[in-house]
């Protein structure tokens, strides 16, 4: 098996019917890990399928194989991709990684000056995070939406979240700043720029060495 016979989509109407198994799979996982997660209702997975808010990965025989969905905090400036949980027969081949990416290029596509964000126990998410851009920071740097933390409440560790002053938890915190990125890509561009013209100014200059030396050697 591997990662070309998965369909990965934009969910969509057609899909809300495996809205229950996801949700399902969701709380089955967390409490494999012995970590927490946000409860998130059938109801509610299925009104992002409908949004299109969504990302779904099929087998090739219809069979569900993994999702992730897209929610808005403090009025879009920022997203998070949320939710993002594998069918466990078909795990190791890859798809965690393609529907992340997937789902993060709908993130871009609908939202792109939002700062993209996630909180995360898992190393392997915090790897792929990094691949795509994200970069760790802390608590204070993410939304401050008291509808986002809200959503802590169903986790087993929001005791500690709590104690903690919303500082810290658990989970690692994870933003993608595309102003940041953009920034960061103008300054490499600057620096191609200056080290392309250093290096005409020396190449200018060896000529200039060239030519003096090939007239003294003519007197």
């Amino acid at each position: 098996m591997t990662i070309q016979d998965f369909d990965i989509l934009v969910a969509s109407a057609q899909h809300v019917d495996f809205a229950q198994q996801i949700c399902d799979e969701m709380a089955e996982s967390a409490k494999a890990r012995g970590t927490g997660i946000a409860q998130r209702s059938p109801e509610y997975v299925a009104n992002k399928m409908l949004e299109g808010k969504a990302v779904i990965a099929l087998h090739k025989d219809g069979t569900w194989a993994g999702f992730c969905y897209i929610e808005t905090w403090s009025h879009g400036q920022f997203v998070a991709n949320s939710g993002l949980i594998v069918n466990p027969n078909f795990r190791k081949v890859g798809l965690a990684k393609a529907i992340k990416e997937r789902i993060f290029e709908l993130s871009r596509s609908k939202y792109p000056e939002a700062k993209l964000f996630g909180l995360t126990t898992g190393l392997a998410v915090m790897k792929i995070n990094s691949e795509l851009g994200y970069e760790p920071v802390t608590y204070s740097e993410l939304t401050q939406d008291e509808d986002f933390w809200k959503g802590c409440t169903s986790c087993v560790n929001y005791d500690i979240l709590m104690s903690k002053g919303r500082k810290n938890c658990m989970c690692t915190a994870m933003l993608f700043d595309p102003a940041d990125k953009a920034k960061q890509a103008e300054n490499k561009l600057k620096n191609i720029t200056h080290k392309a013209t250093l290096l005409e100014r020396i190449e200018n200059a060896l000529r200039g060495s060239s030519k003096i030396i090939a007239l003294l050697a003519k007197v």
